[in-house]
């Protein structure tokens, strides 16, 4: 049984500037033909992945970088006894072996170490690894057993998020999560912040600001959605039991976590107003139809997108046949009360939980 897990989560945002574009405005779409907030998965996903920190031991995590020459060469220069010159040298050539191309760091003349051409998201058990292979410094480096370790041991999440290798199609890694872009449910419009600031050791004839600015944010209620496909999951980490504590682990951490934009600007920090877990057989289902007609404010918009969503995903099932096997809800408040007639109604502990066990009973199924 191919089983998918459907994220959905509405959350209102006050004034803030989450995900910033070129010019540093918040970034929007056009949607339904009118404007909307939007959040990049990107910045979502980098969020979702500080928070595993706090939720997985670091051995289960990785890094995405171009300095993988610098935190390789730390890890054989702790294995071995060589300097650091040597051991840069052979984390380099470990790389080469790998099918990764280097080039010269930016502040080499002051000795920065040679970088990737591009960010590489390794797991902490594979530079692990790599480190092993590297050792003893005089042998010959095996390419072959280089690129199965780069293969293997992918960590939660690069199982989750993917790998792309430019330079060698082998080692890229088809990610098991996908996540939307998060949308307000409703038009917006950018809104303007002129600000001073005074210079606390101005002379007291010495009148005007120390500094002006202008600084641009949008609030909204947004609506986020991400799948994990639990069979690419389970794939790509090998284990059960690790393939659970990912399941657990990001449900937490994305629908907790925020893109920290301009948080010390606005402190626009909320938790969701509602989140449904939807346990699918059939495909993953992006319920942002929902809102392709603009949602209209009545007072405010939680309660009208709640209802558009509840009636959106009701009338899904009822036109096509394929009901999710489980939902699960956590909601806040009586806003939010028409999402009830979705599924079962849990606190987010019990939701969490809730998904988990599924998992975990297509897991044994499997076996």
């Amino acid at each position: 049984m191919t089983l998918f897990l459907d994220v959905h989560v509405l959350q209102t945002v006050p004034p803030s500037n989450l995900n910033r574009d070129d010019t540093g405005s918040p970034k929007t779409a056009v949607f339904g033909g009118v404007r909307r907030a939007r959040v990049s998965s990107q910045a979502w996903k980098r969020a979702t992945r500080r928070d595993f920190a706090d939720l997985l031991n670091a051995s289960e995590l990785g890094v995405r970088t171009k300095r993988a020459v610098e935190l390789l060469a730390a890890r054989i220069a702790a294995r071995s006894s060589v300097d650091d010159d040597a051991a840069a040298t052979r984390a380099e050539a470990v790389l080469l072996k790998a099918g990764l191309k280097t080039k010269p760091a930016r502040n080499a003349d002051k000795g920065g170490l040679p970088q990737t051409d591009y960010l590489v998201f390794f797991s902490n058990g594979q530079l692990d690894r790599l480190a092993e292979l590297a050792l003893p410094l005089d042998a010959e480096l095996d390419a072959r057993a280089i690129k199965a370790a780069l293969r293997a041991d992918q960590g939660i999440d690069v199982s989750l998020f993917g790998r792309m290798v430019a330079d060698d199609a082998e080692l890229n890694v088809d990610a098991a999560c996908q996540v939307a872009h998060a949308l307000s449910t409703h038009a917006v419009a950018t809104e303007y912040d002129y600000y001073t600031a005074v210079d606390d050791k101005a002379p007291d004839d010495e009148t005007g600001a120390g500094m002006i600015g202008t600084i641009e944010f949008d609030s909204a209620t947004l609506y986020r959605y991400a799948t994990i496909n639990v069979a690419g999951l389970r794939a790509n980490l090998g284990d059960d039991a690790a393939t659970l504590r990912a399941v657990d682990a990001f449900l937490r951490a994305f629908v907790t976590s925020m893109p920290t934009g301009k948080q010390n600007t606005f402190a626009n920090r909320t938790a969701p107003d509602a989140v449904i877990v939807m346990a699918r057989v059939d495909q993953p289902v992006n319920l942002v139809g929902a809102f392709e007609d603009a949602v209209v404010a009545r007072g405010g918009y939680v309660e009208a997108s709640a209802q558009a969503l509840a009636d959106h995903a009701t009338a899904l099932t009822a036109a096509y046949g394929t009901a999710p096997l489980a939902t699960w809800v956590t909601a806040v408040g009586q806003k939010t009360a028409p999402l009830a007639a979705l599924g079962e109604q849990r606190p987010f502990d019990g939701l969490v939980a809730a998904a988990t066990d599924q998992v975990r009973g297509v897991l044994e199924q499997s076996a």
